[in-house]
């Protein structure tokens, strides 16, 4: 079956870390890992420049684990080691599959990944390499869906992928409240004003701020990747 051309040249995908842990809520699932990364390959060879950023929280979410155990910054250090662990398993998985890859982090960690530098990311994409980018943005207080969202205007993206456990943005949670509506489209400033979850509002107000458009899927099936770059229009637009 033919595929459609891509709709976006330079893409930067958020893969939330639970995800990556499948059914088993925690640690790495390889056939989930398997299946993304078949999808990403299927991107790679369309031509579509992609960098990752991935969460961590398979293994360690700071404020919820460590809030009130441990001092806040270290807790959030934690999680940032928690995100090379995810990158390191994305990054083989990929080169199994003969996709030339790069790890970047924004903390410095010589010997397994490159610093983050953003030209040496920029060329990174331009010679076809996905670069996917670890330890969020190398502070503490920040999410990585901040870190997806800073990335995004580093590298000039021309969409933010928000690949979640959910297939949309409701209007109340849809595990809770069986009247929540989902949204096709939504502004930031709707998704601010009713406080609604589809990221922290820092990187929602970063993300309208630098006018990056954002589309939050569902990643239980990942050909939902290849789907949205291909201008299929499923989950939500948020812009």
């Amino acid at each position: 079956m033919a595929v459609d051309k891509p709709v976006f040249k330079r893409v930067l995908l958020k893969i939330s870390g639970e995800a990556l842990s499948g059914d088993k809520h925690f640690g790495l699932d390889f056939d989930v890992i398997k299946s993304v990364c078949h999808v990403i390959k299927k991107c790679v060879e369309m031509g579509v420049e992609i960098g990752i950023v991935v969460g961590g929280g398979n293994f360690w979410r700071g404020t919820k684990d460590g809030g009130g155990k441990i001092e806040r910054t270290r807790a959030d250090h934690m999680g940032m080691m928690a995100t090379v662990m995810n990158c390191l398993a994305l990054a083989d998985v990929l080169e199994q599959m003969d996709v030339s890859v790069r790890v970047q982090t924004a903390l410095e960690i010589k010997a397994v990944a490159e610093p983050y530098i953003r030209l040496k990311a920029d060329k990174h994409l331009k010679n076809g390499r996905v670069v996917i980018f670890g330890c969020g943005t190398g502070c503490p207080y920040f999410s990585t869906d901040t870190a997806a969202v800073l990335r995004a205007a580093e590298i000039e993206a021309d969409v933010i992928l928000l690949a979640k456990n959910i297939d949309g943005v409701y209007s109340a949670d849809p595990k809770l409240d069986p009247n929540a509506v989902k949204y096709d489209t939504i502004s930031y400033d709707e998704v601010l004003a009713q406080k609604l979850t589809v990221m922290d509002s820092t990187a929602t107000s970063l993300s309208m701020d630098n006018h990056i458009p954002v589309i939050l899927f569902a990643l239980k099936d990942p050909e939902n990747i290849l789907r949205v770059i291909t201008g299929e229009k499923i989950g939500t637009i948020v812009g």
